[in-house]
């Protein structure tokens, strides 16, 4: 065997004090064992020992198992259901009507003040559905309220007006 120097030793000694420090300690280890002996190699050179950290001791190669097949169920028959169809009751489909009408210029003003009116109340309106809202006013009204309004409304000569 080779003599070690005592720089060495001193090294050697400081290398197993940080070993013995970093074991957890246990009743039976430490009242039964007694203290290793520091081993001596036939080279010059000594190895200090190697500790390893929990967090290196604990690192696992990870394998790539594959997932073992699953055998799929064989495809349900599906039932196809026949649909019927319900028809609804046709309603007849409405004939639109385009007329022309005269109407004096101040008349005709009031389609605009009534459609702001409506746009501020939230029912935003076209002429054409004034128009029929008026229609269903003037039908609702008895006799006497129908001939009382219509009293109050001048007759107009009817066609188109002259170019000029």
């Amino acid at each position: 065997m080779s003599k070690i120097n005592p720089v060495q030793l001193a090294a050697l000694k400081t290398e197993t004090a940080k070993v013995e420090a970093t074991k957890p300690v246990s009743k039976k280890t430490t009242a039964t064992k007694p203290a290793a002996k520091p081993i001596v190699t036939k080279s010059t050179s000594i190895k200090p020992l190697e500790t390893k950290s929990v967090a290196t001791e604990t690192k696992v190669n990870k394998t790539v198992v594959p997932k073992p097949a699953v055998a799929k169920a064989p495809p349900k028959k599906v039932i196809k259901a026949k649909i019927v169809k319900v028809e609804k009751e046709k309603t007849p489909k409405l004939k639109m009507e385009r007329d022309s009408f005269t109407m004096p210029k101040l008349e005709y003003a009031q389609f605009y003040v009534l459609k702001e009116r409506l746009v501020k109340l939230g029912q935003p309106v076209k002429k054409s559905e004034l128009l029929r809202a008026g229609i269903m006013q003037l039908t609702a009204m008895t006799d006497a309220a129908l001939k009382a309004a219509m009293s109050k409304v001048p007759a107009i000569k009817t066609g188109r007006p002259n170019k000029k």
